[in-house]
């Protein structure tokens, strides 16, 4: 029972640690996209960014960000951060692809009918680009839930510290452990965004509906 409240414990850690980087990061990555896809040169250099970004390792960014920040090293807000710019850098070319997948016809025409810029964002751009963006946010999701075990390594409480615990003590079913519990919470993660998904685009649904009945 002890390890089962234990396990329990670190899983619900885990899942809070998840789900501000992975709003966070599409709060502002969706609409820093937008802005860049305006002109050529600024989409590209905000894809080189986001290569950047997601290149930098894990590690070094969790040791580096109390420095930068000013918190101590088992402040869970350096994971929250480091997780945060993860998050960015992957949605950043996601929302971007998502946006330009819109038709060029539906966009002229919404400037005809006299929406403004923002306002087109949020009427027409969001609604009509929503089912490619959710499949980046739950690409997010899942890149996310996965990178929080590596905060284990500098004291932030996770299913990490299964695998540090099982490598530790020579002990494989710990490790097993951490995995299939890191990956449940993954597919709940994924499960939730794509009911999320349903319930706020369901001409999606619909759509999806339709044409597999045509195939059938």
């Amino acid at each position: 029972m002890q390890n089962w409240t234990q396990i329990l414990d670190y899983a619900l850690q885990h899942m809070l640690l998840s789900v501000f980087p992975i709003i966070l990061g599409t709060l502002i990555a969706v609409p820093l996209a937008r802005v860049a896809n305006q002109r050529r040169l600024t989409r590209s250099s905000m894809y080189v960014v986001s290569s950047v970004l997601y290149a930098i390792p894990s590690l070094p960014l969790l040791i580096f960000l109390p420095a930068l920040l000013g918190t101590k090293i088992l402040n869970p807000v350096n994971i929250e951060v480091a997780l945060t710019i993860y998050a960015i850098a992957i949605m950043l070319t996601s929302a971007s692809h998502a946006l330009l997948s819109i038709d060029p016809s539906v966009m002229h025409a919404a400037d005809a009918m006299g929406f403004g810029a923002w306002g087109k964002f949020f009427q027409v751009e969001l609604p009509l680009s929503g089912s490619q963006l959710l499949a980046g946010i739950r690409v997010v999701s899942v890149s996310t839930i996965s990178l929080i075990t590596v905060g284990s390594l500098i004291g932030v409480n996770s299913l990490g510290f299964f695998f540090i615990e099982g490598y530790q003590r020579d002990f494989p079913l710990e490790i097993w452990v951490g995995i299939a519990a890191t990956a449940l919470i993954a597919l709940l993660f994924d499960q939730i965004l794509a009911f999320c998904g349903r319930a706020l685009m369901p001409w999606n649904h619909h759509r999806e509906t339709a044409r597999d009945g045509v195939a059938a």
